[in-house]
């Protein structure tokens, strides 16, 4: 009897993916120790660690609850969750300003209830990684003849359900957002199956035209201003990232100020809770300029080799997966961290214009941190699930 219930609850520790919780709680322990060494500069009243650890407390639980909700499942509901994050995006346009719908930092893109602020777009990150990867496996299902015809009819497919979301969330003053749902898109449609004479045309242009903006920029910015309609408080922010130090005591502070924390960490970094450069706002967007300064050049190489062991692992997990939309989920997934990771890190180092895209799993935020273990949770899920076929497929190998 004794026994049988052990190997039970053996079988239901196996079915669960423990480098990934282990890669989520090592990030989890340096997301709080960064965060609670940002407070040191006194320029905070409360201490926003405890906060995080509340918040990763209640990611986990969001997490294991998805965890055993089937993947079929998850499909189900998927066009339903996308309705409703869809309507949630459209009332914040509509809405007067409220209490519960602030305007913060320019921008009204948060439900308030009381303590807890709670962002639609972030969450619409997963549910478009959900929407596309059934949107994708549904066209392939019933597709019997693939053909050039075809793949024009998913990737108008791919467009259509992201274009929504993505027009609301631009509407929002939020262009982090919409460019990180356009790698999402860039992703899934590399490995949707669509052939490579429709995708090479797209992305070729699409850095051409990448190409040409930047090349305004820096010769010819009255270009965009007066055809493009860009404001001119947009292009500040664009000089600011090209020359940043003509703007240090405007839109250029955050990044001169960035700049100086991380080389003056130099190779090993001033030690654990000894910043000294002054760096507003630095527990969100700019946390990593708090690790270059005080754990150096090795402890941000340390941070960034963590996170390509998680895409590795999650991009190995993906070729294991028998479900092509699990496949998708996985594949979506890893873009989207894939992209915060570089946007955000380049930002902090001037490789990139600054968007206001955190550091996955280590900037502070509830919003953020909820919607990544929400995708935590759908991967936890379809390792449960299918932990049968890894078991079968190791055998076999």
């Amino acid at each position: 009897m004794n026994t049988s219930r052990q190997s039970k609850n053996n079988h239901w520790i196996r079915k669960i993916d423990w480098i990934l919780v282990g890669i989520i709680i090592l990030l989890a322990i340096i997301s709080i120790t960064f965060i609670n060494s940002a407070m040191g500069g006194g320029q905070y009243s409360a201490n926003f660690s405890i906060r995080q650890i509340l918040y990763y407390v209640f990611g986990a639980i969001i997490a294991c609850l998805i965890m055993l909700i089937s993947p079929k499942k998850l499909m189900k509901y998927t066009y339903l969750l996308y309705i409703i994050l869809c309507v949630s995006l459209l009332l914040l346009l509509v809405i007067p300003e409220t209490p519960i719908t602030p305007i913060i930092n320019g921008a009204k893109s948060w439900y308030t209830f009381g303590p807890i602020s709670v962002q639609p777009s972030e969450f619409m990150k997963i549910v478009i990684i959900l929407a596309l990867a059934k949107i994708v496996t549904k066209h392939n299902q019933f597709t019997f003849n693939k053909s050039l015809e075809t793949d024009f009819k998913l990737f108008f497919k791919i467009i259509g359900i992201a274009f929504i979301p993505m027009v609301l969330i631009l509407l929002q003053n939020d262009l982090g957002t919409t460019l990180v749902i356009f790698a999402i898109i860039v992703g899934v449609m590399i490995v949707s199956g669509i052939t490579w004479k429709i995708l090479a045309p797209i992305l070729i242009g699409s850095l051409v035209i990448a190409s040409g903006v930047v090349l305004s920029v820096i010769y010819k910015p009255s270009i965009l201003e007066n055809s493009f309609g860009i404001q001119s408080y947009q292009m500040s922010r664009i000089n600011s990232w090209l020359d940043p130090y003509t703007y240090s005591s405007g839109d250029g502070f955050h990044l001169t100020e960035s700049l100086k924390a991380i080389g003056s960490g130099q190779l090993f970094g001033k030690g654990f809770n000894q910043g000294e450069v002054y760096i507003p706002e630095n527990h969100t967007d700019f946390i990593f300029s708090v690790v270059g300064e005080e754990f150096g050049f090795i402890g941000s190489v340390i941070l960034i080799l963590i996170f390509l062991g998680l895409i590795f692992h999650l991009v190995r997990l993906a070729t294991k997966i028998d479900l092509p939309f699990s496949k998708l989920f996985i594949i979506g997934f890893t873009t989207m961290i894939l992209f915060h990771v570089l946007e955000n890190i380049g930002m902090t180092i001037q490789l990139l214009p600054i968007t206001g895209i955190p550091l996955p799993f280590i900037s502070y935020g509830g919003s953020s941190l909820w919607s990544l273990m929400c995708g935590v949770g759908v991967i936890l899920s379809i390792y449960y699930h299918q932990s049968k076929h890894y078991t079968a497929q190791t055998k076999n190998k």
